[in-house]
Parts: C-alpha cells; sequence; structure tokens
C-alpha cells in the first residue's frame, strides 16, 4: 500500500490508552500522527482538505466529537477506536470495544451515514446537556487530577448533590411553548431508553430526531440518581425512575432568562449564548462500521 492509500490516524499522546491505540494501530493501513489535543481539530481539518477517503481518529467522546466537527458534511469516512473512559459514541453505533478489533474494523470497507446534533455552531454525536450534570462535570475535572477519576467522580457527585439548583427553561418545539423548573436538561441524538434498567442507553433500531429529556420533581435523591447514575456514568440499576417529560424532535429553541450558559456536548462543556438553537443534522456523518454501515457500493441513507 502507498503512502497516499493508508488511513490519517489521530492519536492523543498524552491519553492513558495512547499505547494501547499504537499497538492496535501498527500493523494496519495507517499512517499514526500523534497530536495533542489543542490542535487536534486543526491536523484533522487541514488534512479533511486534501481529502483523504477516510481518517482514523483514537480517543474518548470529547475527542470523537472534535473530529466530527471537523468531518461532518465533508465526504470523508470517519473510522472511529474506542479508548476512552465510558465510550458512548462505540456503545451507540455497536463498534466493537477490544482495541485490535477496532481496529480491523476501521480498515474495512462497511460505512453508513449517521445523524449528529448541531447547537448553534456546535456539533454533538451523543448528548448535550445544561444544569446539573455540567456544573458535575467541572467539577470532577477539576478533581480527577488530584484523586484520580473514580474518586473524583464520587467527589463531585458529592458537591452536585447538595449545591444543585433549578433553572428556569423555556422549550418550543412546532411552535408550542412549555416552561419548566428543573435542575437538568438533556438532548441527544436518536431516540433513547426511559425505562430502568436501561435509562438514557440509545434505543436499538430507535426513531431518528432529538430526544429532549427534561427532569420534574424536586426530589434531591431521584434528580441526583437521573443525573449522575443514568446519564454520567451508565449505571444500569436502579431503585425507581426519575420523572421526565420527553419528546422527540427534529428541532426545539430553549430559551433562558439568563443571556448565556453553560453547555455541555458529549463530556465536555463551554459558555454558550442563549436561546439554544438545537436541529438534527441527517446523515451529515459517513461512520466506518458501526450498527448503520454496509459495505461500499451499498451505501444509502438510513430510513
Amino acid at each position: 500500500m502507498t503512502d497516499a492509500q493508508r488511513i490519517p490516524a489521530f492519536v492523543n499522546p498524552s491519553s492513558g490508552t495512547a499505547e494501547g491505540a499504537r499497538k492496535a494501530l501498527a500493523s494496519g493501513p495507517f499512517d499514526v500522527r500523534e497530536v495533542q489535543p489543542d490542535k487536534l481539530k486543526d491536523e484533522i481539518s487541514a488534512e479533511v482538505k486534501k481529502r483523504p477517503q477516510r481518517i482514523l481518529i483514537a480517543g474518548g467522546d470529547g475527542t470523537i466529537r472534535t473530529a466530527v466537527e471537523a468531518v461532518a458534511g465533508s465526504g470523508v469516512e470517519l473510522a472511529v477506536l474506542p479508548s476512552g473512559t465510558l465510550n458512548h459514541f462505540a456503545k451507540d453505533h455497536e463498534l466493537p470495544p477490544d482495541l485490535d478489533e477496532a481496529a480491523k474494523v476501521a480498515a474495512a470497507s462497511a460505512v453508513g451515514f449517521v445523524d449528529v446534533g448541531r447547537v448553534g455552531k456546535n456539533l454533538f454525536h451523543g448528548t448535550s446537556s445544561i444544569g446539573a450534570y455540567v456544573q458535575f462535570m467541572k467539577t470532577r475535572d477539576r478533581l480527577e487530577s488530584k484523586f484520580g477519576y473514580k474518586i473524583g467522580t464520587f467527589l463531585a457527585g458529592i458537591w452536585t448533590f447538595f449545591t444543585m439548583r433549578m433553572i428556569a427553561v423555556e422549550i418550543e418545539i412546532d411552535g408550542k411553548k412549555q416552561i419548566y423548573r428543573t435542575p437538568l436538561l438533556f438532548v441527544a441524538v436518536g431516540e433513547r431508553e426511559l425505562k430502568i434498567p436501561t435509562l438514557g442507553g440509545r434505543v436499538k433500531n430507535g426513531k431518528r430526531g432529538l430526544h429532549v429529556m427534561v427532569v420534574r420533581g424536586r426530589r434531591r435523591a431521584r434528580l441526583f440518581f437521573l443525573a449522575l447514575d443514568a446519564f454520567s456514568r451508565g449505571v444500569k440499576t436502579a431503585s425507581r425512575e426519575p420523572e421526565l417529560d420527553a419528546f422527540i424532535v427534529e428541532r426545539c429553541k430553549i430559551s433562558m432568562k439568563r443571556s448565556h450558559t453553560r453547555i455541555s456536548f458529549d463530556g465536555e462543556s463551554e459558555r454558550a449564548d442563549t436561546p439554544l438553537e438545537y436541529q438534527l443534522e441527517r446523515d451529515i456523518l459517513l461512520l466506518v462500521g458501526g450498527r448503520t454501515s454496509r459495505p461500499a457500493g451499498e451505501a444509502s441513507p438510513q430510513a
């Protein structure tokens, strides 16, 4: 295979799984490039302009989102080596968790169309949220470097439990407005489970759209479970279900009294102006492998 035919593969050299990614990619048709996270989007965007057939990204959900933003709509195929902590993207699209198996899939011919969500100029492949989960993430990230991921997650959860606040939001769907006071709102790509024990997981062969989920009620224990167990850590056991209002839509607008807020995208957060205008981008991403994929030459958008 010539250099022009090799697949550009982007790896974060400082990640805890970098060595495993290197080994998995070593024997395949990959041109491995080690790039620091702050330069990753620019490096991928520059490569996309060269019009390769495919690129590969090795990393967790936040790293994959960076690649999605650079690749979506370009016609360049995206292969994924899931090497993060939770790997929600890989689970949603049924990519193999084993790195060696994922590398084989990444070099195969099967490609499928994938929907992503948009809010403003930002794309996200899994979930976006406002409220308690964003606060939890910010606290966990601050504590992780000092205590490690598990202890940092636990301490951040306790802090979020005692400092959780209600926020007022107005949600406009199909021209109809509904006002909520809620500690937590999620917008997910694709239909999600709303029942125990699979709350928050993607529904296999579920409806396409943005699944808007708003927590109702004020009971701290119930809200705490939803914010931290179901969506953050993916825990699949609980004593009872949370109270939710849920809608599957193509687009919606979320207004708040404040002019800006912090919003999360696939496990990372940033500041955004309000109102927040969400919309589904159908078939904008070409994904290698996964549950929507088919051999090259048979590609047609999913129904």
